[in-house]
C-alpha cells in the first residue's frame, strides 16, 4: 500500500561526550512537541513547521559531529497508519498544570499588586500559547484552558478596570480625518495598553492638534469631546475589535503594515488571541513607564517614544527583535 505517511521521525546519533550539543538538541526538540520514541528516535505530525524543527536539528547534530536522518515514519504491516501515536502528543497533564496555576492566580487577585498581577498573567498566557503551539490533535482540555485563561483576565479587569469597555455589535463606519481635526479626545484615566496605543493613533494619525481629557467617571464625560475605549463611547471594541483597531479601520489605517503589526500586539495584549513575540516586553515597559509617570499626560508622551519605534521597525518589513 502506497500513501504519504502523517508522521516524521527524525533518527539521531551524537558522540556521548558533547554534553552541551546534546542538551541544546534535547531542549528544542522538546520545545518543538517532539515524542521520544526510544533513545535518539523522535516523532512529529508531518508539517513543514514540524519539517523545518527536525531540518534544523538535523544540521545542528551534524555541526556537533553526530549524525541524523529524517525519514516517513511507517506503521508494521497490519497496522493502521498512526494508530495510537496521537496519546504521545496528549497535552491534558500541561493544560491541567496551567489551570492549577490560574487558579491560584485568581486566588492572590486580591492583594497583588496590579504590576504584579498583570506580570502573572502575561506569563500564564505565554504558557498557554507554548501548549497550544505544540497541541496537534487538540480537545477538550484546551478549550477548558482556553476559558479559564479568559476568565483570568477578566477577573484582573474588574479588579483594575472594573470600566473596561465591552464589545458592542454592528458595522464599523468610514470617517475622513480632516473632521475630526482640533478636537478634545476622552478616555479613561490611568492608561493602559488599549489606551495609549489608541491616544498615540489618533495623535500621530488622525488629530496631531487635538488634546486629550482623562476621565475619571467615564460615565459623566463631557458632551462636547469625542470619546474612545469606554461604553457608549464614540469609538470602542467592536465585536472582536479593540478600540486602537476600530479607530484604524475607522480612519482608513488598517492596511497600514505597521499599524497592523501594531493593532495585533495591543489586540493580544488587550483581550488575548494570537501571541505577539515583542507583547511581553512592551507590556513591561508600559508598566514600568505608569509607576514612573506622574500623569497620563507624562506617561503618553512617553509610551509615544516606544509606539514610534515599534511602528517605524515594523513598517519597515523588519523584526524588533531580530539581530538581522
Amino acid at each position: 500500500m502506497n500513501y504519504a505517511s502523517p508522521w516524521l521521525t527524525l533518527i539521531t546519533s551524537l558522540p556521548g561526550q558533547n554534553t552541551a550539543a546534546r542538551v541544546r538538541v534535547w531542549r528544542a526538540l522538546k520545545a518543538s512537541g517532539a515524542a521520544a520514541l526510544r533513545d535518539g528516535v523522535y516523532l512529529l505530525p508531518r508539517t513543514l513547521q514540524n519539517e523545518t524543527a527536525f531540518r534544523e536539528q538535523a544540521q545542528e547534530i551534524g555541526a556537533a559531529g553526530g549524525a541524523a536522518h529524517i525519514a516517513e515514519y511507517r506503521p508494521l504491516e497490519g497496522e493502521e497508519p498512526g494508530e495510537d501515536l496521537t496519546r504521545l502528543f496528549d497535552r491534558t497533564a500541561e493544560y491541567a498544570d496551567l489551570l492549577q496555576r490560574l487558579d491560584a492566580f485568581k486566588r492572590e487577585l486580591v492583594s497583588a499588586s496590579e504590576a504584579e498581577a498583570r506580570r502573572a498573567i502575561a506569563a500564564l498566557r505565554r504558557e498557554f500559547a507554548a501548549v497550544m503551539e505544540t497541541d496537534f490533535f487538540p480537545g477538550p482540555s484546551q478549550a477548558q484552558a482556553e476559558q479559564a485563561l479568559a476568565d483570568a483576565e477578566a477577573a484582573l479587569n474588574a479588579r483594575f478596570s472594573p470600566d473596561e469597555p465591552h464589545a458592542a455589535a454592528g458595522a464599523l463606519r468610514r470617517h475622513a480625518p480632516t473632521d475630526y481635526r482640533g478636537k478634545i479626545w476622552a478616555t479613561r484615566a490611568h492608561l493602559w495598553i488599549d489606551r495609549v496605543a489608541s491616544a498615540w493613533l489618533i495623535r500621530r494619525f488622525i488629530d496631531p492638534q487635538g488634546r486629550f481629557l482623562w476621565l475619571k467617571d467615564a460615565r459623566r464625560h463631557p458632551k462636547n469631546v469625542i470619546g474612545f475605549d469606554f461604553d457608549g463611547a464614540e469609538f470602542s471594541h467592536v465585536g472582536t475589535r479593540v478600540t486602537f483597531e476600530v479607530l484604524a479601520f475607522s480612519f482608513g489605517l488598517e492596511n497600514d503594515p505597521g499599524i497592523i503589526r501594531l493593532g495585533a500586539m495591543v489586540h493580544y495584549l488587550d483581550v488575548g488571541g494570537v501571541p505577539v513575540p515583542e507583547a511581553a516586553g512592551f507590556a513591561a515597559i508600559m508598566a514600568g513607564a505608569r509607576a514612573q509617570a506622574v500623569d497620563d499626560d507624562e506617561l503618553l508622551t512617553e509610551i509615544s517614544k516606544t509606539l514610534d519605534f515599534l511602528y517605524t521597525a515594523y513598517s519597515e518589513g523588519g523584526h524588533p527583535t531580530s539581530n538581522t
